[in-house]
């Protein structure tokens, strides 16, 4: 296939848009290695995160913390060998020798207790440590030798589901739990090798109930804040969501302060973002990567990792933008340019921009426009799709959050049906939700839901951190667009998103 606009036909287009339906949206825990290496794009900014000395690893929804956990903490190495070796050779990547090991704690599949028990035994935040002590032990008992698992055996034992017995055995007093894994330091060190524990998706240890979360969340913190001075060997790297790192850090413990200081943030610039689309594009088919050289895009190629893109700036990747959906979004610069649109309509109230989302709306538009036989090639996806798409992005985006990480999201849109134009002031939506606090902010038929915060100016706030809502200049409440349709919501004298008359189609 030909990488030149003259020489593409139109059935050539049709099968390009055809392969940009599926770019890898959401699938960074179910990949195949090979798959999932060609799609990952190692941000060089994120490299602190490999540094020993790091334990917190911060980022917002979406920002990739679970491909980075998956790269580094899979038994299948070649991937977290090909980052190194294509990153910049640092002291930081230096440390990650091939003598280290690293190891997923959380989730940990059936070697870890489920919500039901953790509910029934967690009661506290010292509570909530000694099973993460407990529960490190157990992940390395292989890596003790005979001496030091014997007296431990009565904790080392039991399924995972018997909380009670593990935190009993834990205390018994010819358990040494420290002295077990000092031991396996000393070793370590003698080796001049490292132990990696990994921890992800922390959000979901207490379902639906905030309390137990917060209590374990606040409890492997407050463990690793005091044993990762102790161990240098034996080193934790906590994937957090920032929201939660923002709540537990905003309640001042000295657990969290100490861990903070040193803390790697999972920040996109646009450069960053618009390279890891053109790196997911141009290692889905031959035909896509001629496409991309087409638009002047350069790239590196790497065994593993596949074609990386040369992109310093977002300038770089304008090209393509172009080449894709053509220069502007309607029929001229008054309806605005696909290089700047793209990106702007998925910020949250924050500012920033998820991979995930904008691998969406490619994958989206793509499907809208699959069978669209008018675009003058080499266009793959017309201005309207795009627009149309944003809505579908916007409602998964929603979907998805009720369904995972945010299930009381179906609350709020529950209420905002009796409010849907946006903005509003904030006496106006805090009223709104304080009328029905009491009520569950899940789905009726389901277990009951909470918000992770006890008042509904406090909830304004915490929705506003969130990037959910975004605080206007004369104190007003907006909704960004990346959750307008999501949540049924529309501007004041505004048109539907995906309409022609907002298209200028």
């Amino acid at each position: 296939m030909s990488t030149t606009s003259t020489r593409l036909s139109k059935r050539d287009c049709v099968a390009l848009r055809a392969e940009l339906v599926d770019l890898g949206y959401g699938q960074a825990e179910s990949e195949m290695r090979e798959t999932f290496a060609r799609r990952l794009y190692p941000v060089s900014e994120h490299l602190r995160a490999l540094d020993p000395g790091v334990v917190l690893i911060v980022g917002p929804r979406g920002s990739g913390k679970t491909e980075l956990f998956k790269a580094f903490f899979s038994e299948d190495r070649a991937v977290a060998n090909a980052v190194v070796d294509w990153m910049p050779k640092t002291p930081i990547l230096q440390a990650q020798s091939s003598r280290s090991e690293w190891r997923g704690a959380y989730p940990a599949g059936t070697r870890f207790p489920d919500t039901q028990a953790l509910a029934n035994c967690v009661g506290s935040d010292e509570t909530a440590k000694k099973l993460w002590h407990a529960m490190l032990v157990r992940r390395l008992a292989d890596r003790l030798d005979d001496g030091q698992r014997q007296p431990l055996n009565a904790m080392l034992q039991p399924p995972s589901a018997a909380v009670a017995e593990i935190l009993w055995a834990y205390d018994r007093p010819e358990a040494s739990p420290t002295a077990a894994l000092d031991d396996l330091e000393e070793r370590l060190l003698q080796a001049d090798s490292r132990v990696y524990v990994g921890y992800d998706e922390l959000d979901t240890l207490g379902g639906f109930d905030w309390a137990l979360t917060a209590r374990m969340v606040r409890g492997l913190v407050a463990f690793w804040s005091d044993y990762s001075r102790r161990w240098r060997r034996i080193r934790a790297k906590i994937f957090l969501r920032s929201d939660l790192f923002r709540r537990h850090a905003g309640m001042g413990t000295a657990d969290f302060a100490k861990l903070a200081v040193n803390r790697a943030e999972l920040a996109w610039s646009d450069a960053a973002l618009l390279a890891m689309l053109v790196k997911r594009v141009a290692n889905t088919s031959e035909g896509l990567a001629a496409y991309c050289r087409g638009a002047r895009i350069h790239f590196r190629p790497h065994e593993v990792l596949g074609l990386i893109p040369v992109i310093g700036e977002p300038g770089d990747a304008h090209p393509l933008l172009e080449r894709l959906s053509g220069e502007f979004m309607g029929a001229g610069r008054k309806k605005g340019y696909v290089r700047n649109w793209v990106l702007a309509h998925l910020r949250d109230g924050n500012g920033r921009v998820s991979p995930r989302t904008l691998v969406r709306l490619i994958e989206q538009a793509a499907g809208k426009d699959a069978a669209n036989g008018t675009l003058r090639p080499p266009r793959l996806i017309h201005p309207t799709a795009l627009r149309q798409a944003l809505e579908e992005v916007s409602d998964s985006h929603v979907t998805q959050g009720i369904s995972s990480e945010w299930p009381w999201l179906e609350g709020v849109r529950a209420r905002l049906r009796e409010n849907q134009l946006v903005p509003w002031s904030r006496q106006e939506i805090v009223g709104l939700f304080d009328s029905e606090w009491a009520d569950t902010w899940g789905l009726r038929e389901g277990p009951e839901v909470r918000p992770p915060v006890d008042r509904a100016a406090e909830f304004v706030d915490y929705l506003i951190d969130l990037g959910v809502f975004r605080r206007r200049a004369d104190d007003r409440i907006d909704v960004p667009d990346l959750y307008l349709s999501g949540l049924k919501l529309r501007r004041k004298g505004g048109v539907k998103i995906g309409s022609r008359a907002a298209a200028g189609a």
